[in-house]
């Protein structure tokens, strides 16, 4: 019985903590769009949190560059399983144009699992909206919950 009540409340309120892995802060712009009036993802439940331990959903953004590697680590370590990880934007997903750079540690999928995909360079509020359905989706999927 609880562990249906656990998958009910992860498929309709998702709590998402924003992982900022060194970004050029376009993906944040973004990010924060979708909690103007206009997207207002918060009436679908979906709510920035500020604790990693409270988030069911990590969305990085960012290149991931070796000296913030190690607190990207720890913030994924420190999230409650099952959780979500969000690689938003082409930086986070492949480098994009740091890939060539002396300090990019590689892409996030290299070092934690990732979910979802949400690519663009910044990628649109919508592709966002697009990325959170495909997270509750691979939520419901789970069977250990």
């Amino acid at each position: 019985m609880l562990k249906g009540i656990k998958k009910g409340a992860l498929t309709r309120s998702l709590w998402v903590y924003h992982v900022a892995a060194s970004p050029c802060n376009n993906c944040d712009i973004e990010i924060l769009d979708l909690l103007t009036p206009r997207f207002d993802v918060e009436r679908f439940g979906i709510l920035l949190t500020g604790s990693p331990r409270h988030a069911d959903l990590l969305l990085v953004t960012g290149m991931v560059n070796k000296k913030v590697l190690d607190r990207v680590l720890r913030v994924y370590a420190e999230t409650p399983k099952p959780c979500v990880v969000a690689a938003f934007g082409s930086c986070a997903i492949s480098g994009d144009l740091f890939v060539d750079s002396y300090n990019f540690a590689g892409p996030l999928d290299k070092h934690i699992p990732v979910d979802v995909y949400i690519g663009g360079c910044p990628p649109k509020p919508e592709a966002m909206i697009l990325g959170v359905v495909r997270a509750i989706e691979k939520v419901k999927k789970l069977k250990d919950l």
